[in-house]
């Protein structure tokens, strides 16, 4: 009876919200004297188990940063790869992402952005929209800072007073308002390979994430991984600058 009450108590601490920076596939690829290109196509695999395992232990929304506004400044060929992966990840998953009732929906600017790669996420999103489990969103040229701007110019060109504006209604205007009300910020953000910087990742939306830093690179992140921060996370209390 007690480990069902313990049970019962970490699972209701699970984060709802989990955003992922995907750091180190060309760092790890190359470690193994392998082209970049290699670690980027390793990470979709390690996306799809990932997912499917946060999916069965219950988290509602999993933010990955896909691509940010500033990954154009890497070489030509990188990007075209990059912008290929949700063509083919979709094309190779999408038979289990169904059948984990997973949901896809992508969040970021659409201008700039292969049509092709649009369209096969648009298509993910419409052959998903219907499932009803975790929410896999995809930040695909997405950046923070660029986030907020578009919000604020949205209001101000709909006449709203900005000297009055509220955090509500600034939220309202954000990238994240695809999601629930209730999961637009995250409550836990996972970093891979070391790196301890959010890159301009949920700026807004990450004011009280819990943040954790794994020196796994992410091709070698998994189900075991996920659940180690997870656990760092159910030890954690937070008071969002108060005290309990």
């Amino acid at each position: 009876m007690f480990n069902n009450l313990k049970n019962k108590e970490q699972e209701a601490a699970l984060p709802e919200h989990v955003g992922v920076i995907m750091d180190g596939n060309g760092r790890w690829a190359k470690a193994q004297g392998k082209p970049r290109i290699f670690g980027h196509k390793s990470g979709m695999d390690a996306l799809k188990k990932v997912a499917v395992h946060g999916a069965r232990r219950g988290l509602k929304v999993m933010t990955v940063y896909a691509f940010s506004t500033e990954n154009w400044a890497r070489p030509v060929d990188e990007v075209k790869f990059i912008m290929s992966l949700p063509i083919d990840f979709y094309g190779k998953y999408m038979p289990t992402l169904k059948a984990e009732n997973i949901q896809i929906r992508m969040i970021g600017e659409r201008e700039g952005m292969p049509k092709a790669t649009l369209a096969s996420i648009d298509r993910a999103a419409e052959e998903t929209a219907e499932n009803t489990g975790m929410i896999l969103n995809f930040a695909m040229n997405y950046g923070g800072r660029r986030d907020i701007i578009l919000g604020v110019q949205k209001l101000a060109r709909a006449g709203v007073d900005l000297t009055t504006l509220s955090e509500e209604e600034l939220s309202d205007q954000l990238q994240t308002a695809i999601l629930p009300k209730a999961l637009r910020d995250p409550d836990l953000i996972i970093r891979t390979s070391g790196e301890q910087r959010m890159s301009n990742f949920l700026t807004w939306q990450a004011a009280y994430s819990e943040l954790y830093f794994a020196d796994t690179a992410w091709p070698d992140f998994d189900e075991a991984e996920l659940d180690k921060a997870i656990s760092v996370f159910q030890k954690r209390e937070r008071r969002y600058g108060g005290l309990k």
